[in-house]
């Protein structure tokens, strides 16, 4: 499963563009999507190309020709919408073109642009629509296709995507459209994207954040790990508090995760675990079932590492003492 996210900027700044890609690169960011709405930000596309390693997918509406601009300056890949690029002619020189390239076509439909027969419901509707292109496509020889169907509510995406996965193998890229502030943007895909992925149905994900595209690999990154499909880092488990906590636990925990966002990690690393937990009713369990953990209770903790107590240690000392213990794990 790949995390994508969206450059904020308009392609032609293709300095900006640069910096965003880099930063979206350094949090885990896999494939990047550019909005190409003229000709200067398809040219813009090389120069880009040269400066980052991580694909580039241009974004293509109502204009078909800037696909073949796009294609022109070595993107690793197109985004068709059948909302509004539906002609035969068009579609099959787009396909032609990436072709010769060696580069895939996103089908990307959302349920803002895509045409409704009377009585069919949305997801049929998006699904119908998606069939319909990739057989265009298909009929002009073109079979390295993906496929997204993105709705604004949860109960249309997961339709959606599970109707598509009944009809066609083609990859499938997840995602919820126009979710919104990060808040419920993330709850929303979270659901939709979360319901999908144990359904074993997902390729790639980008979540839609009214917020910096750096939100959106965070989010994502979160989904995946919160499923175990993806490992990012050390993971941190914690009580959500109650009134027999008697230390700053929201402030440690903060700490820590802060900490531990710094800590370089291998894909083939198992995460390791973290327990802090603020009161002696679930804590000792839940420490013991980490790789390290803490457990509160008036004044200082007790340690635990691999499932064994050993030693009593200091609020003030538990952030550094747990660091200690996650890098010496790491190497």
């Amino acid at each position: 499963m790949a995390i994508q996210s969206m450059a904020k900027h308009k392609t032609s700044d293709a300095a900006r563009v640069i910096r965003q890609v880099k930063q979206l690169e350094a949090v885990g960011c896999e494939i990047v999507r550019l909005a190409v709405k003229d000709n200067a930000d398809a040219a813009a596309i090389r120069r880009i190309k040269s400066e980052v390693k991580i694909p580039l997918v241009a974004d293509i509406h109502f204009d078909w020709r800037l696909a073949l601009a796009a294609i022109d300056s070595g993107v690793d890949k197109i985004r068709l919408n059948p909302g509004n690029i539906f002609k035969a002619g068009q579609v099959w020189e787009v396909a032609k073109a990436a072709k010769a390239a060696g580069i895939p076509i996103r089908v990307g439909l959302n349920s803002g642009s895509v045409k409704r027969s009377k009585g069919r419901d949305i997801p049929s509707a998006m699904c119908v629509s998606a069939l319909e292109y990739i057989r265009l496509l298909e009929k002009c020889g073109f079979h390295d296709i993906v496929i997204s169907l993105k709705a604004s509510t949860i109960i249309e995406t997961v339709a959606a995507y599970r109707k598509m996965a009944r009809h066609c193998e083609y990859p499938l890229h997840l995602g919820v459209t126009a979710t919104g502030l990060p808040y419920s943007g993330a709850i929303k895909s979270s659901i939709a994207c979360g319901a999908l992925l144990l359904d074993g149905i997902g390729d790639t994900m980008r979540i839609s954040l009214t917020d910096t595209p750096e939100q959106e690999i965070k989010a994502a990154k979160a989904i995946l790990g919160g499923l175990g499909l993806r490992h990012f880092g050390p993971e941190v488990i914690s009580c959500p508090t109650c009134g027999r906590c008697e230390v700053d636990l929201v402030k440690v925990v903060k700490q820590i995760e802060n900490r531990i966002s710094y800590i370089t990690y291998h894909k083939s690393d198992r995460p390791v675990k973290l327990a802090v937990m603020g009161c002696v009713v679930n804590g000792p369990g839940e420490a013991r079932e980490a790789d390290f953990g803490v457990a509160f209770g008036k004044k200082d903790g007790l340690l635990f590492k691999a499932g064994k107590p050993v030693r009593k240690i200091s609020v003030s000392g538990c952030v550094s003492t747990l660091m200690k213990e996650v890098r010496r794990k790491h190497g």
